[in-house]
This record gives structure tokens, sequence and C-alpha cells, in this order.
């Protein structure tokens, strides 16, 4: 499993989202280097990890990462805000402070949960896959960069850093894809024993806003940030969610 690890100070684990890797953090990991050491993770089968053939679930991620990285912050996106929350559930001592970036406890929508997305948008993506696994990719994105300001400009981008680490492994996505559609940490979350930060997009199309500022709302000691961005805030607003991170270090208490 491949890791960098850059900057200098306390320790913070960065964890993408679904079919991407560590790169996808350009703009967003040397901000965060000025203060931390940070180490950026491609998670197995993705990116540089590629060759990695772990099992490939939530419980198996989490504590891969937990073992090849020192106690830390732990900052997920998307798919990684799952990894991140898992593992600060399954290791508390390990996880100091847990940071959600447009990421929920349970991303697709079941009885009694509407803020997430329809069933049949997953399914689409499963049979996708294995047709024109780069065409149902690209609708992904697509639905990322969904209500952002600059749309287009992230689409391009994102397009553009998503193959650059060598192209995703098709089984590990359909795996990737059955975590999301299955997973559910919702009753979990009143069992955080860290402080939390929930950074939503305001115009995020995949997770919405409600369905973070519900999760800040299920744990004592949560905070809740809405910046003007789609899905992946870290490409259009970096500053702000580097912002939000330091604000919520610099209130953690001493590890």
């Amino acid at each position: 499993m491949h890791i960098e690890t850059v900057g200098a100070g306390p320790e913070l684990v960065l964890i993408h989202g679904w079919a991407m890797h560590g790169g996808i953090f350009a703009p967003l990991t040397p901000l965060l280097a000025e203060r931390f050491r940070v180490h950026v993770v491609d998670l197995p089968g993705h990116g540089f990890s590629r060759g990695d053939e772990s099992v490939c679930d939530l419980a198996t991620w989490a504590a891969r990462v937990l073992d090849a990285t020192p106690p830390a912050i732990w900052v997920g996106w998307s798919l990684g805000g799952l990894v991140a929350l898992q593992a600060a559930l399954t290791r508390p001592s390990q996880v100091h402070g847990l940071v959600e970036t447009a990421a929920s406890p349970r991303f697709v929508n079941v009885d009694g949960w509407t803020h997430g997305v329809d069933l049949a948008v997953f399914t689409q993506f499963a049979l996708g896959l294995r047709q024109n696994y780069r065409e149902a990719i690209e609708r992904f994105l697509a639905l990322e960069t969904l209500g952002s300001a600059n749309a287009q400009a992230e689409l391009r981008e994102l397009k553009a850093l998503v193959f650059a680490r060598s192209e995703p492994d098709i089984e590990i996505l359909e795996h990737g894809l059955d975590v999301l559609e299955t997973a559910d940490l919702r009753i979990r979350l009143a069992q955080l024993a860290m402080p939390s930060l929930w950074i939503a997009g305001r115009r995020d199309r995949l997770v919405p806003p409600a369905a973070m500022r519900w999760a800040s709302a299920q744990s004592m000691q949560s905070g809740f940030v809405e910046i003007a961005s789609g899905h992946a805030p870290f490409l259009s607003h970096a500053r702000e969610v580097a912002d939000a991170i330091f604000d919520f270090a610099a209130r953690l208490p001493a590890p």
C-alpha cells in the first residue's frame, strides 16, 4: 500500500474517494503540509497501490491504514470518509480527531433516510463498469462536480487526475460501489470518542449538506462547516478547507 508523507508537525492521514487516489488532493496537500506531517494514502487497489490485493471492505481498509500510520488526525473524503469513520470507531486511541469531507455515514437512500443517492444510480454504475469503465467513471465524476460554480473546470481537473496513477482495477471499483451502497454507520456515530468536523459542499449533489449536518448532530464533540462548493471542496476551495482543518486541530486536546 502506497503512502506518501510530506510536511512536518502533528500527524495527519488523508484518504481519497471512490475510483481516485491520493493525488486528487494536489491543491490541498501542500497547504496541510505547512502545519502537519501529512500521510497521503492510496487505498489498496487504487493509484500506486494498484497491485495490493487486500480484501476490499471498510474494516480491512481501515485496519491496513491504521497499521501503516502513526496516531493522527484523520481526514477522509467521500468513500475515504467512511474508511476514516470506520477507523475512528475501530481504534479510537489512534484517531485524535476526525474530519469528514463531503462524506456521509450512509450514501444510499433507504426507508427513513433521504439524504443520499438513489440506489438506481449505483446500479447503473455497476452495470456500466464492465461495459465501458472509463465512461462510467466519467459519469460519476460529472455527478461529483454537478452544482459547482466551476463545474467544467473541476470536471477537467478530476478527469486529468483520476488516471494519473495508472488505470483503476475494475473489480476494486465494483467492490468500492458495494461499500458505498451497503455501508451504514449512522447508528454508531454516537460512539465516536474523539472530536469530529464535518465539512459539507453547499452544492453537493452526492452528499447533501443536510446529511452532514445531521451526522454532526449525533456526536457531542462535533462541528459543521459548509463551503460554497460541490462534492470536491478541496479542488475549488482548498484554502477554506485547509483553514477549517487548522481551526479544528487547534482546538483538539493534546494527545
